[in-house]
């Protein structure tokens, strides 16, 4: 039996990128009660969550990270590929690295001619707008006083980079002042949710100013197991938290927002997705949608990585003995300097082959070499570059479904990297334009020995075969919940959940494509948008109710 104290108006599952957004709109002006339930741990109090550099502490610790790893496949070469997802308030963006990139307007406007109505370039720039404050760019396509603190990376505290400018504008790439502005191609510095030094994470800027609303309830390590269903109606949340088992009952709407590897698992352990799948492992099918957990898309990206010969131009130079010490001084007592920057400063966006219309890839620059040490990533000694190189609509699809009934056991994921031709054909295109980069004076003039792949690796066969084999994601996985009106759609363009009542998926698992750069900035997005969604048709139903 359920207490009015666990009676609330809506269930936000997930307290994410996106999840921490929606409760924090839906409880503004304190006439919804609202619980947020989140299974990690507290956000923005957790210290390397709050510095920049602590991604490297983060990316690999099972206490604030699930941890995830793909199933091995022929396009990761048998590997079991590692899939870091933000398990604390915040989500992944409480340990990302802070790039905040928008995407193309063609990837939404894409998005609308999918028959998504309200997802158009137009419909989605004035909820970016509303959720910025960024000081840079143009009135009409930035946003001024939002939640979200966004800046950007100085241009001229790293050389190389100047270097790496020059050389860009010889192989036809202009330096570009706002990779989020008109266009985004050319060479620019990214722009992060960086400021004062600190990580501007949404538990940071949408949770912490609501914390004291009395409407707010927010419970961390709060394992969501099933949906309580009465027929086609969600109704509530069964979870478990502190070893006990509790239900949550919404009186209006639960919001799923547990991200593209954990929201479908939600709903197929609730019994929502293919059910000869379902049945299968025991689970009664309640509702049959067979896009549950289908779709699945990231930017597959090979490390590309060049040695450099110039002193003092990286930060493997300033990351160690007594530089390190006066970088830690530099951060402690002004809130800069290496620890309080992203590590991929500088980006390029570029159009592979004549005849597109907008970029197609990218080569985000890191200017160091790390190495792994156990389950540490730490800065390596030898002074380098590592390129994140990648296609940025990606047309490989694989899944993610649950392996059992157990709630408690990770989801079976399979990504299919390198299965569309255009992938394959994208990424070697863009590894070469890399390496074009690299032999462009004055650049070419501090570059030593290509590291990685290796220069004796030419053809496409020899560098195909490379990447299968040492590639990684960039931790952007999508689509698994995706949003449309075709029978592998999930979510409606209201993000309802299509046939049942009562609820709605708001995460980056609702995309239908992958957006042109990182996907923390469009799942903010999602989130202020459902919760729009969400209060017009509240609002809607209260004016009926009048009538």
């Amino acid at each position: 039996m359920t207490n009015d104290k666990d009676l609330y108006d809506y269930i936000v599952v997930g307290a994410g990128s996106a999840g921490a957004v929606v409760a924090a709109r839906l409880s503004e002006g304190g006439a919804y009660r609202v619980l947020l339930l989140e299974a990690g741990t507290e956000g923005s109090s957790y210290f390397w969550s709050r510095v920049p550099v602590g991604v490297s502490k983060m990316i690999d610790l099972p206490a604030v990270n699930w941890c995830f790893a793909a199933d091995p496949d022929e396009g990761s070469g048998g590997r079991r590929i590692e899939v870091p997802r933000g398990k604390m308030l915040g989500g992944s963006s409480s340990i990302n690295g802070m790039v905040y990139i928008r995407g193309q307007a063609q990837d939404y406007d894409h998005w609308a001619q999918l028959g998504n109505r309200g997802w158009s370039w137009q419909d989605v720039l004035p909820v970016f707008k509303r959720m910025e404050n960024y000081d840079g760019g143009s009135d009409d396509l930035r946003g001024r006083s939002g939640p979200l603190r966004v800046t950007d990376t100085p241009r001229h505290r790293i050389p190389l980079l100047e270097k790496m400018i020059e050389a860009a504008a010889k192989i036809g790439l202009p330096f570009n002042p706002d990779l989020n502005g008109e266009t985004q191609e050319g060479i620019g510095m990214s722009q992060v949710t960086i400021a004062r030094g600190r990580r501007q994470s949404t538990a940071f800027c949408y949770l912490d100013p609501a914390r004291g609303r009395p409407n707010l309830t927010i419970e961390s390590g709060a394992l969501a197991e099933t949906l309580i269903l009465e027929g086609k109606t969600c109704v509530g949340v069964r979870y478990s938290a502190n070893g006990q088992k509790k239900d949550a009952r919404a009186t209006r709407e639960v919001i799923i927002c547990s991200g593209s590897i954990n929201s479908p698992k939600l709903l197929e352990l609730s019994g929502i997705g293919q059910g000869q799948r379902l049945r299968s492992l025991g689970i009664v099918p309640v509702h049959e949608l067979n896009g549950v957990g289908e779709n699945l898309r990231d930017h597959y990206s090979p490390r590309v990585k060049f040695a450099i010969t110039e002193r003092n131009a990286t930060f493997n130079d300033n990351a160690r003995g007594w530089r390190l010490a006066r970088e830690a001084i530099r951060y402690a007592l002004w809130g800069e300097g290496f620890l309080a920057t992203t590590s991929v400063p500088i980006r390029m966006y570029f159009r592979t082959r004549p005849g597109l219309e907008t970029p197609d890839a990218t080569v985000s620059v890191l200017p160091f070499l790390y190495e792994r040490v156990g389950h540490e990533r730490r800065i390596a000694k030898r002074r380098g570059i590592t390129m994140n190189i990648n296609v940025l609509r990606s047309e490989s699809t694989g899944s993610v479904h649950i392996k059992s009934a157990d709630p408690s056991e990770p989801p079976a994921i399979r990504f299919n990297f390198l299965s569309a031709r255009a992938d394959r054909e994208g990424l070697l295109a863009a590894i070469r334009k890399g390496r074009e980069l690299m032999a462009t004076s004055p650049l070419k003039e501090v570059t030593g020995e290509e590291i990685a792949p290796g220069a004796h690796l030419t053809t496409d066969d020899e560098l195909l075969d490379w990447v299968r084999h040492n590639a990684e994601t960039t931790y952007h996985p999508v689509g698994t919940c995706k949003m449309g009106n075709d029978p592998m759609a999930v979510v409606d363009s209201e993000l309802r959940v299509h046939g049942i009542r009562g609820l709605r998926v708001a995460d980056a698992s609702i995309m239908p494509t992958l957006t042109s750069g990182n996907t923390n900035a469009p799942c903010i997005m999602i989130g202020e948008k459902c919760a729009e969604m969400v209060l017009a048709a509240a609002g809607s139903d209260g004016r009926r109710a009048a009538a």
